[in-house]
């Protein structure tokens, strides 16, 4: 198996954890050189790699076979096309985009080009969600009928400091719904609908502090999304996973699916199903605990574009299907901001 050359563009807090991955895996993959507009940057992040203070300079004097897009959203476009141009595949963070404009131009100039693109959420190779997930399209559950994500949290003092994080754009529908929603949609499917409320009642900044959100289902599922960054709660993904260190590890779940058969907490993974051909109110529910082994999911997403990279995959996450969760994100702050429903 050959060798996979690998740049990262961006040495901000995701480019340094795609550069871990990097370094400690060498043998599949090999990262040849990061690049950032503070070239010290770069060198902090992977003092023994090449550095680079431009996308240019790194793909003509590094070479890579693919890249790593970690840079700010609003300069995915341009980046990518620029990776494209060159014929090189990208694992580009999510959002895809910050714009569907954007993320159709370069979704459509990656399928022109025939250069594939991998949207980097990292959730769809986490073992715990694949394991909620084959038990879902295997039938465990029946027929789904709903799913509940919780997303809720208190920020810390000072996060709100920076202008950009007090006004439209800079609080958590698009800052961390996007995770939520693409948790929802690799259990669920496509969403057909969404409607919306939300809040500032709390910090009475020009943002939301609180949303809470509907979706129907193309399946005809319903499910709802509850986000907030002003509660003292621990039902987030990161306190409830101990997917990532820095955060704090509690043993409560933050998503639940129902189905007719039975009901998945998430991550815990505790099934619950009646006997079947019992399924009653009036009866009880067997538990079960769905077995899984863990991982830190940036590594099989790195093995997964490697992969392909070489031509012997296809990426977990398209870039259609990275649009299609951006799509479902910015419309939960459409119809909160409109109190209209929103259909995809």
């Amino acid at each position: 198996m050959s060798v996979v050359r690998i740049g990262v563009l961006g040495a901000g807090l995701i480019g340094k954890k795609h550069i871990a991955v990097l370094l400690a895996n060498e043998g599949n993959y090999e990262l040849v050189g990061v690049a950032d507009p503070d070239l010290d940057a770069a060198k902090r992040a992977a003092p023994e790699a090449q550095h680079f203070s431009s996308v240019q300079a790194l793909l003509a004097e590094a070479r890579p076979d693919g890249v790593v897009i970690s840079t700010p959203n609003q300069t995915h476009l341009e980046i990518g096309l620029t990776c494209i141009k060159a014929g090189l595949p990208i694992l580009v963070e999510k959002p895809v985009a910050d714009s569907l404009e954007d993320a159709h131009r370069l979704i459509d100039a990656a399928e022109a080009a025939d250069v594939p693109i991998l949207v980097g959420h990292h959730r769809r190779h986490n073992p715990i969600m694949q394991a909620a997930a084959r038990a879902v399209h295997e039938g465990s559950l029946g027929r789904i009928v709903s799913a509940s994500s919780l997303w809720m949290t208190h920020k810390p003092k000072g996060y709100h400091d920076p202008a950009w994080r007090r006004r439209p754009g800079g609080g958590p529908i698009l800052i961390n719904a996007i995770h939520e929603v693409d948790s929802l949609r690799m259990l669920l499917g496509n969403i057909a609908e969404v409607q919306a409320f939300s809040s500032n009642a709390v910090r009475g900044f020009e943002v939301e502090d609180t949303t809470a959100a509907v979706f129907r289902f193309s399946s005809g599922a319903l499910g709802t999304l509850t986000l907030s960054d002003t509660a003292s709660a621990p039902w987030t993904w990161e306190w409830t996973s101990g997917e990532n260190p820095d955060f704090p590890k509690t043993n409560a779940d933050s998503l639940f699916i129902a189905g007719t058969l039975g009901s998945l907490a998430v991550p815990s993974l505790c099934l619950r199903t009646h006997l079947k051909g019992a399924e009653s109110w009036l009866t009880p529910l067997l538990e079960d605990k769905l077995p899984y082994q863990a991982q830190d999911p940036y590594i099989p997403q790195m093995t997964n574009f490697a992969d392909v990279i070489r031509g012997d995959a296809e990426p977990v996450v398209s870039g259609r299907e990275g649009l299609k969760t951006l799509a479902a994100t910015l419309a939960i702050a459409e119809a909160a901001n409109t109190g209209r429903a929103v259909k995809l």
